[in-house]
């Protein structure tokens, strides 16, 4: 499973970059507007800054919802940066859009996805990427991971090649079960990457072995 950063922020781009474990970055209108960044030309600009940090795909979300709007936005958007991805809402001229930027060889990532149903639609569209919210699911009450178990399971009947990227996630034990439950990529905070590394006994232990090794070397 590969590990994207759900920010605009560029240190903490960086941060999960000098990790090691970074393949690639998702933004939204939201996550711009947290970082200050308005404007065409302002965002544009900040999502190559992104694009000259990271090696991997980085998603660009259109604002346009109508067809003829976002792969106005989608061709633009694709001229930032050769790994620039085009992100599309799962709407009905979203998935119009979707295949026509994939038949023109734009990668695209269908979002605000929820149903498995609209996980065939996307796949039958030709995106790249497929983004369910697991974390909007479980604040209803119902089970994201369930979601990713059943699209995982329909694409793998059906040979799909739309990769699951689970989105919304919201802590350290999401990115563990999207694993277990056949994501492709999980897309987070750093906070929740980060959460990965702790465990009490990793720390008890440490402890330990330093000062062992400072009574052994006194």
């Amino acid at each position: 499973m590969r590990f994207f950063i759900d920010t605009a922020n560029i240190d903490q781009i960086k941060e999960a970059r000098d990790l090691g474990i970074l393949d690639g970055v998702t933004t939204n209108p939201s996550l711009m507007a947290k970082e200050g960044i308005s404007g065409d030309k302002n965002v544009r600009d900040h999502y190559a800054k992104i694009c000259d940090i990271v090696d991997g795909d980085v998603s660009a979300e259109v604002i346009s919802t109508d067809c003829e709007g976002i792969i106005k936005e989608g061709k633009e958007l694709s001229q930032i940066a050769p790994n620039i991805v085009v992100k599309v809402p799962m709407i009905k001229e979203g998935i119009k859009a979707i295949r026509h930027l994939t038949d023109n060889g734009i990668n695209t990532n269908c979002t605000l996805v929820f149903s498995p149903g609209q996980a065939i639609l996307a796949a039958k569209a030709g995106a790249t990427y497929l983004s369910p919210f697991i974390g909007r699911i479980d604040d209803i009450t119902w089970n994201g991971m369930d979601l990713i178990r059943d699209i995982a399971e329909i694409y793998a009947i059906q040979g799909y090649e739309t990769e699951i990227l689970a989105a919304s996630v919201r802590s350290s034990l999401h990115i563990v079960e999207a694993a277990r439950s056949g994501a492709d990529i999980v897309t987070c905070g750093l906070d929740a990457i980060l959460g990965l590394l702790k465990h009490p006994l990793t720390d008890i232990g440490l402890e330990k072995f330093l000062a062992d090794h400072k009574k052994s070397n006194s």
